[in-house]
């Protein structure tokens, strides 16, 4: 993998680059809609390929590694064949997963002793382990194996943790390197940068990082409930200091107005499943606002859902029929919102590169946040 960094805001860090896979190109800033466990919810392949075309989608190291299991993938010829995506995959590496399971894991200096949440079978996650997962799983971008710390952590153990995590790292590294790609294509590493809410601690991971050398970086262990401006802070303490010519991932961030600010601290990758866990509940992101389409009040609107955009749903249908959907429980309601949000988010990221490279995204950036944190 490499990038190209190709312009950049004059009134903002905001960056226009490419990253080029042996799967393909990615236009960044590029937003990756999450398929946890081998698919994006709620919306048939030919939907996500031809409606919402994203560059890249991303699958999850703890999930896939549960079920259907290493020996399936790698049965298949890896997970691009596994689901037939041609396009490029990211993976993380599970660490947040093994965070979440809270009273069914124990982190050690050796890894994460955990219980799956599926039948209560023990298992042990350590990086060497979490490499060669990520290599049967195949993703063209793999994730070093970290702890994510909580919101709030106290100090401590956030500098416990993220000593514990740059340690994990460099034997995700030697492993990494003293082990061979399991399919056809190249495969690539990004270490995580972790400290909590510290300035500090932040600095230290992210010079850390830095020295590792690796062809790009993610900045983990944020939107965990940390205030917005929090996150800002050090999100943007951390891209001053990674290096320029790498790509920097934000993992799990998060709103439209999250991710535009973001693009403006010099963010270049996103992820995040409120797109497609909001669109399975009723929530619809547009250009105007938010709306919640089971509320009354759309019950007679027949307009489309955002009139001022060109995305699938918009254009064939109405805010009354998909609120209607909904009332109904018919499923084509949240598959119809889930080509919506994510054609948004597509649109959203895509428009920043453009305004980036006309040297207008600061101007538009602050219109859109405006209006894309609105409830309508």
């Amino acid at each position: 993998m490499r990038f190209t960094l190709e312009t950049r805001d004059t009134k903002s860090d905001a960056r226009a680059g490419t990253i080029y896979t042996d799967h393909g190109n990615i236009e960044t800033p590029v937003f990756m809609p999450v398929g946890t466990a081998g698919t994006v919810k709620a919306i048939h392949y030919k939907d996500l390929e031809e409606e919402v075309n994203p560059r890249i989608i991303l699958g999850n190291t703890y999930h896939l590694y549960l079920r259907p299991g290493l020996e399936i993938i790698r049965g298949a010829g890896g997970i691009h064949r596994f689901m037939s995506w041609n396009r490029p995959v990211l993976t993380d590496s599970g660490g947040y997963q093994v965070y979440s399971l809270t009273d069914r894991r124990k982190v050690t200096e050796k890894g994460v002793t955990f219980q799956s949440h599926i039948d209560g079978s023990r298992h042990e996650f350590t990086p060497s382990k979490v490499m060669d997962i990520q290599r049967i799983i195949g993703a063209d971008i793999i994730m070093a194996f970290d702890e994510c710390t909580p919101y709030p952590c106290d100090y401590d153990y956030a500098a416990v943790s993220m000593e514990r995590t740059h340690r994990w790292l460099v034997e995700c590294c030697a492993h990494f390197d003293n082990t061979s790609p399991v399919y056809d294509y190249r495969q690539c590493l990004f270490p995580i940068v972790q400290g909590s809410t510290y300035r500090d601690l932040r600095e230290k991971s992210a010079e850390f990082v830095s020295k590792c050398g690796r062809e790009g970086n993610a900045i983990g262990g944020l939107s965990v409930g940390e205030p917005a401006e929090v996150m800002y802070e050090m999100t943007g303490l951390v891209c001053s200091i990674l290096p320029e010519d790498k790509p920097r991932y934000l993992m799990g961030v998060g709103t439209p107005a999250n991710i535009l600010e973001c693009i403006a601290l010099g963010v270049d990758m996103f992820d995040c499943v409120m797109p497609t866990r909001n669109a399975r509940n009723g929530m619809l992101f547009t250009r105007e606002g938010i709306i919640n389409i089971r509320n009354k009040k759309w019950e007679k609107d027949y307009t489309p859902i955002d009139p001022s955009g060109d995305t699938f749903a918009d254009q064939r249908y109405s805010r009354a029929y998909l609120r209607h959907l909904f009332a109904a429980g018919e499923m084509l309601g949240p598959m119809l919102a889930t080509i919506h949000n994510l054609r948004f988010y597509i649109w959203l990221v895509s428009e920043a590169r453009k305004q980036i490279i006309a040297n207008g995204f600061a101007s538009w950036k602050a219109k859109m946040v405006e209006k894309v944190s609105k409830r309508l």
